[in-house]
């Protein structure tokens, strides 16, 4: 099964556009101030327009208010929430019958007990997102380059529907697909020279690599 590719953190027409020339099948804008791939709501609607209808347009947020959230959806219009704070089930809930979108809703992971966290959001969010946990030290609750054991994801119900983050690169998004078989994966610093720059040559190399460990596990 060909998984969702979801290219985080986009600032820029230029890596807008290539993400979807190759292929991808999401694109996410950050709103989050702390994050270097922040981004203002006008602006994400200005990158996500041209492209609206070819590609999912996912807003990422952190524990954002009800009125960050209705800029956020009157101006975008995303067709998915991504949200990697500590928002609760009943939170989700909430946003859900607000504005009427899915949503993603992301968990830090570094040993298989974090996976049990999910529980109480089964059938209420649509659908989650697995990154690392983030190092000592740092703001950003995703987009720090670093992964978990991936052997770990094993222990999830397969019914589970999930995308992958956290590390991701060219180098081992061929072993990340291999090892959890999910069905979808979400780059962010693994596409960029620098934090919040997104590279082409990177964001080719990329899908390179997807394409060559697809065609391997044929």
């Amino acid at each position: 099964m060909k998984p969702d590719i979801k290219i985080c953190g986009l600032k820029t027409s230029e890596a807008v556009d290539r993400a979807l020339a190759r292929g991808a099948t999401h694109i996410g804008f950050i709103f989050f101030p702390k994050s270097p791939r922040h981004v203002d709501p006008e602006i994400a609607a200005e990158l996500a327009e041209p492209v609206r209808g070819r590609v999912k347009i996912v807003a990422v947020t952190v524990d954002a208010s009800n009125e960050e959230l209705d800029d956020i959806v009157h101006l975008l219009k995303p067709d998915v929430l991504q949200m990697h704070g500590h928002e609760t089930p009943e939170r989700i809930l909430q946003v859900k019958a607000l504005y009427g979108i899915p949503v993603m809703k992301a968990f830090s992971v570094r040993e298989a007990s974090d996976l049990e966290r999910i529980d109480p959001y089964v059938g209420v969010a649509d659908r989650f997102l697995f990154d690392a946990k983030a190092p000592a030290g740092s703001e950003l609750p995703g987009g720090n380059g670093v992964s978990f054991d991936w052997n770990i994801m094993a222990s999830l119900d397969a019914s589970v529907d999930y995308m992958l983050s956290g590390g991701l690169n060219k180098d081992n998004v061929g072993l990340a697909l291999a090892s959890t078989r999910a069905r979808g994966i979400d780059v962010s610093s693994g596409v960029e020279s620098a934090p919040g720059i997104k590279d082409i040559v990177m964001i080719d190399a990329f899908f390179d690599a997807i394409a060559e460990a697809r065609s391997v596990g044929a």
